[in-house]
């Protein structure tokens, strides 16, 4: 039995999955524990106290959606779900991957002289990024080729 995916399925970092969310849930315990403890004191009213437990599931709702990034092959292309926009791109408009050293994550080069990021893969994952950039690679040959 092996660790590695099937050639199509999705990508998604490792890291950038679990951090988010550990960091999303003791947000919102400490935003919560503050906002209880100064009402306790008499230092805030209720309005201070909604805020802040707002202002932290405002914040973990944005590590969430970090926590969501992620490429998924389809018989159309590769949708790129990165932080902010979510983009189908086919494969015949992909020319290269690329992954150069010092870049956080892998960027492909469109046919239009575009550059597309995908954030799901991941250079802190380490090998197992580069392995992920290597699949990409590969199913983007393959894709081109049928």
């Amino acid at each position: 039995m092996t660790d590695a995916p099937a050639p199509d399925a999705p990508f998604r970092p490792r890291r950038g999955r679990v951090v988010p969310l550990v960091v999303a849930g003791v947000f919102v315990l400490i935003c919560t524990a503050v906002a209880v403890g100064m009402g306790v004191a008499g230092q805030w009213g209720l309005g201070d106290q909604l805020a802040l437990v707002v202002f932290g599931v405002a914040v973990a709702a944005f590590l969430a959606r970090y926590a969501a990034i992620r490429a998924t092959p389809g018989e159309a292309g590769l949708t790129v779900r990165n932080l902010m926009l979510t983009r189908t791109v086919g494969w015949d408009e992909i020319e290269a991957v690329r992954f150069v050293d010092g870049d956080p994550w892998v960027s492909l080069e469109l046919i239009d002289t575009d550059v597309v990021a995908v954030m799901a893969v991941q250079r802190v994952d380490g090998e197992r990024g580069r392995a992920e950039a290597a699949r990409l690679l590969e199913l983007v040959r393959a894709r081109r080729r049928g």
